[in-house]
């Protein structure tokens, strides 16, 4: 376990401290410790009854310390934003808060595209903490959003009819290819140029190159342009290949560290292979490859309410 808010966690440790040592050293009111003298104190505290009263008192006392300790300690641990935990987003999450932005380079026709654009309609719903987007050759589908089920709606759509995936744009002086392509989904990311807070992964699905051989129309980027965008960004080429590759795209992929796998009747587990590898987080002071986990403050709220919970009923219990 880790603390994102160490501070939180010191202050409320000090806090405890204070108030427990304000408790034992306040003075005592001097009226009320001069106690009339009682005859026969010895025989009174032997009795059965008061023997009882007195360990109800201490039991009474020393539970309803330990559930204040509980929940103030509880409470402070989830306001220091605790990760590493037990959490309800883990069962979805065993992986940073990353970036994930797909991008298409063929229509939803494509039986590829289509498994992909499936995989994450179903997916996207149980997503934690990614941003999740959908990017085709010349339309910004999804920006990058954690509004799940209105991505999951919109990979949906695109999958079944591929509404909305391409413009219908003709060029007399241009032609596509998967370079200018993987430059649109790569600018696709917001604070392109900065280093990057979390992992950002591109996931490209579609042919190795969209060009005929020898057209003589002009494109945008060159594979080395792409290459240093990628880098800029910090961001994991990954690809599942249609059909044949020049190597431009296979040597993109190596170069930033992802997959590159082929498409064929089993694209749905190809994508769950490339989404088990998610990109690391590079510092961009030291150099070093760092992780960050998500933030898990369920249990510490749990045993908190619980707390509360049981302050509430505990004395109605010892008056019973």
């Amino acid at each position: 376990m880790d603390l994102n808010w160490w501070v939180v966690a010191i202050a409320g440790c000090v806090a405890l401290a204070a108030v427990i040592a304000a408790a034992a050293l306040w003075p005592t009111d001097t009226g009320r410790s001069r106690l009339r003298p009682l005859a026969n104190t010895a025989r009174l505290t032997r009795l059965p009854e008061y023997r009882r009263a007195v360990r109800l008192r201490t039991l009474w006392l020393a539970v309803t310390a330990l559930l204040l300790v509980t929940g103030f300690a509880a409470a402070t641990l989830a306001a220091a934003r605790p990760s590493g935990l037990p959490s309800a987003a883990n069962g979805n999450l065993a992986r940073p808060a990353e970036d994930i932005m797909v991008c298409t380079g063929a229509p939803a026709s494509d039986p590829a595209v289509a498994a992909v654009l499936r995989y994450f309609a179903e997916r996207t719903p149980g997503f934690g903490a990614q941003r999740i987007g959908l990017t085709s050759a010349n339309r910004r589908v999804i920006p990058l959003t954690r509004d799940y089920q209105y991505a999951a709606a919109h990979f949906g759509a695109a999958a079944r009819s591929g509404a909305g995936l391409v413009a219908n744009v003709s060029y007399t002086d241009y032609a596509a290819d998967v370079d200018d392509v993987l430059a649109m989904c790569l600018t696709g990311f917001p604070d392109f140029g900065e280093p990057a807070a979390n992992p950002r992964s591109l996931i490209y699905v579609g042919p190795g190159a969209l060009r005929r051989p020898g057209d003589p129309r002009g494109r945008l980027f060159s594979a080395d342009r792409v290459r240093e965008l990628a880098d800029t960004a910090a961001v994991q080429v990954n690809a599942v290949v249609v059909g044949g590759d020049d190597g431009t795209l296979d040597r993109l992929v190596q170069a930033t560290g992802g997959v590159a796998v082929p498409a064929d009747g089993s694209t749905a587990a190809r994508i769950a292979e490339i989404m088990a590898r998610p990109p690391a987080v590079v510092s961009a002071a030291t150099g070093e490859v760092t992780t960050r986990t998500v933030e898990s403050p369920d249990i510490p709220l749990v045993v908190a309410l619980l707390a509360v919970t049981a302050l509430l009923i505990w004395p109605r219990l010892v008056r019973r």
